[in-house]
């Protein structure tokens, strides 16, 4: 009989919940995940150290991340390899997270992901990305294999960083309609279930009604992640979420490194995306959302002048070789990038 469906990795565990980090302990000696309790935790710097303390977590061996590099998730995967663990989990945002993935896909063990902010899409994507030496690069790992997300403690991460992913999660129709441009022109195979997945994540947070404080939205917008982080697994890259929008967050982070937090800035090269698509629609629905919640939608909004936004545009191709999107299609001059920054910008001020 031929195969007739597709096996799907997920996460066996996915906890959303105020209070839910105290369900870490117990979860961390499931022994589904470690046999012997032999665990590891790596804490970033903001509120990590304060929940490792709440945690009756004793035997379980701190580590410190001090930054997002390729070097250090090297450093701790040594560690994690030489120590015998039988588990990691990471805390923190989603630099820690990024980090503890890569070293623990390295070291061979499972690692739990726990979110204490809700910026961007990668607390379950197989996806860990990192500053090196020219930049920064995306790298495939294996997946979490559990996801709590606290909404208290994300209901304490200072405010860019709480809900900013709100902006990752919508850029997902602009990625998908790239995806669907390079098939049109291109050949490129678009996945559909994984099309699917990131513009049901999309859509649930677009039509999410609410404050983005609340208990309801926040649970909204985690599944959201989660299922855009799964989309990706599905299809075996980051395609489904990444299109021109994040070639531009990825070259205003190389060229203004601190400029927004990557939900912020794949948001707003979201809306600028649907721009040069000539897609009213979708810009006014990615613009309403991201303006009902605060989140930049224009250059100024992000501390950038035209200038620098139309040097970013212009660089962001070279992020992402290989990759089609809407700025490969347009291929603009500079002339051409200058312009359309400037309509966009004087479309969507204020």
């Amino acid at each position: 009989m031929p195969l007739l469906a597709r096996m799907l990795s997920a996460p066996m565990v996915i906890d959303v919940r105020p209070g839910a980090i105290c369900g870490l302990g117990a979860l961390l000696a499931d022994r589904r995940i470690a046999t012997q309790g032999r665990v590891a935790v790596a804490v970033g710097p903001a509120q990590g150290d304060s929940i490792t303390a709440e945690l009756e977590i004793d035997e379980a061996e701190i580590f410190r991340i001090a930054d997002g590099s390729h070097g250090s998730a090297v450093l701790l995967g040594e560690r994690l390899r030489a120590g015998a663990y039988e588990a990691v989990a990471g805390i923190g945002g989603g630099r820690t997270i990024d980090v503890t993935k890569f070293a623990a896909h390295m070291a061979g063990i499972p690692m739990v992901a726990v979110a204490t902010n809700l910026a961007h899409d990668g607390i379950a994507s197989p996806v860990s990305s990192l500053k090196h030496e020219s930049g920064k690069g995306s790298y495939g790992v294996v997946m979490p294999v559990a996801v709590v997300v606290d909404l208290d403690r994300v209901r304490c991460a200072p405010d860019p960083l709480a809900s900013a992913g709100i902006g990752d999660v919508v850029s997902n129709l602009s990625a998908v309609a790239d995806w669907e441009l390079a098939a049109a022109d291109t050949a490129e195979q678009v996945d559909g279930l994984a099309a699917a997945m990131a513009r049901s994540a999309a859509h649930a947070v677009l039509h999410q009604p609410g404050h983005a404080q609340s208990d309801e939205f926040l649970t909204v917008l985690a599944e959201a992640l989660v299922l855009s982080g799964l989309a990706m697994a599905v299809a075996g890259s980051s395609r489904p979420c990444s299109g021109g929008d994040h070639e531009i967050m990825h070259a205003v982070d190389q060229l203004y490194p601190g400029t927004g937090s990557h939900g912020e800035l794949a948001g707003a090269g979201a809306l600028f995306c649907a721009h040069l698509r000539d897609d009213p629609s979708q810009a006014e629905l990615i613009s309403a959302c991201l303006a009902r919640h605060g989140l930049p939608r224009t250059p100024a909004d992000l501390g950038l002048s035209l200038a620098d936004f139309t040097r970013a545009v212009e660089l962001a191709p070279a992020t992402r070789p290989g990759r089609y999107t809407i700025l490969e299609r347009l291929s603009m001059s500079a002339a051409e990038t200058a312009k359309r920054v400037e309509e966009y910008a004087r479309a969507y001020a204020g």
